[in-house]
């Protein structure tokens, strides 16, 4: 789960749940209260990874630095199932689809939105509080307030279930 690769190891924020499942190698540093879902990984082996509170990386999701660099991802950032990052910089409180991909130094602005399946390419920027969609990714509408009420919404099902899995843990069954 928690890995020292070459001397740097994770460190992680109270309140922050970390599953068994999910891989966190080298210079990873988590924040309060996020959730790190099953089978995530986050690779801070030759790059750094922050990540702020009350942040979401939900199943399955990847997280990279590029050598020597930081992988920054602000405060209320909810990353979906399977998606792939290796950007340099998420804004607070933004959004990442499913499965969407986040290239190598790439950016997104707070509150933006990146849709499910989107690529936003290397070195691409993301302004802020706009959805952007498609392969390269592309802004297709500024975020409206159901959207921002979506995304809150996601951010506080996630920071309560971090909480739930801290008090409760999870039990082993065997079938």
């Amino acid at each position: 789960m928690f890995y020292r690769f070459d001397g740097r190891q994770p460190v992680v924020g109270a309140g922050t749940y970390v599953s068994e499942t999910a891989t966190v190698i080298g210079d990873v540093r988590i924040g309060e209260r996020c959730y790190i879902g099953h089978g995530a990984i986050l690779r801070g082996d030759y790059g750094v990874i922050e990540i702020g509170d009350e942040t979401t990386v939900e199943e399955g999701a990847i997280i990279h630095a590029p050598p020597n660099e930081c992988c920054s991802i602000g405060n209320g950032v909810v990353i979906g199932h399977g998606a792939i990052v290796h950007g340099r910089r998420l804004g607070d409180s933004s959004g990442v689809g499913m499965g969407a991909v986040l290239s190598i130094r790439s950016e997104t602005g707070r509150r933006s939105v990146v849709a499910e399946g989107a690529v936003v390419t290397q070195g691409q920027r993301i302004p802020e509080s706009v959805i952007a969609a498609g392969n390269p990714a592309k802004k297709i509408r500024d975020v409206s307030e159901k959207d921002t009420e979506f995304w809150d919404y996601a951010r506080r099902l996630y920071v309560e279930l971090a909480g739930k899995y801290c008090r409760l843990g999870m039990e082993r069954v065997d079938i």
